[in-house]
């Protein structure tokens, strides 16, 4: 079995900051890319940032500037430091990774339980 397990979300005001953290467990061989997305109330799940095995990262136009994804690869976690947060942020933010298990040949992607992330105003 594979989990990801998130922290870090929160309440916070407009211009703050948080960090969310997400480690991966079980029986993993591999993890190609790590990343976030999120989802607001009533829209579509949307990517936020991603990171590769290959230390390649992408990031969604809104954050840009302003949320950074890192990795320890050491302890298969993926992190997003979220600064100068804004109303617009708040969603729940869930962990993708897209790994290859002991048991595989294939890799598949799998997603945390997601934080509450809320931004007041």
């Amino acid at each position: 079995q594979v989990q990801l397990v998130e922290s870090g979300g929160g309440l916070v005001q407009a211009g703050g900051s948080l960090r969310l953290s997400c480690a991966a467990s079980g029986s993993i061989f591999s993890i190609d890319t790590m990343g976030w997305y999120r989802q607001a109330p009533g829209k579509q799940r949307e990517l936020v940032a991603a990171s590769t095995s290959g230390g390649s990262t992408n990031y969604a136009d809104s954050v840009k500037g302003r949320f950074t994804i890192s990795r320890d690869n050491a302890k298969n976690t993926v992190y997003l430091q979220m600064n100068s947060l804004k109303p617009e942020d708040t969603a729940v933010y869930y962990c993708n990774a897209i790994l290859r298990k002991l048991s595989s040949r294939n890799s598949w992607s799998y997603w945390g339980q997601g934080t509450q992330v809320t931004v007041s105003s």
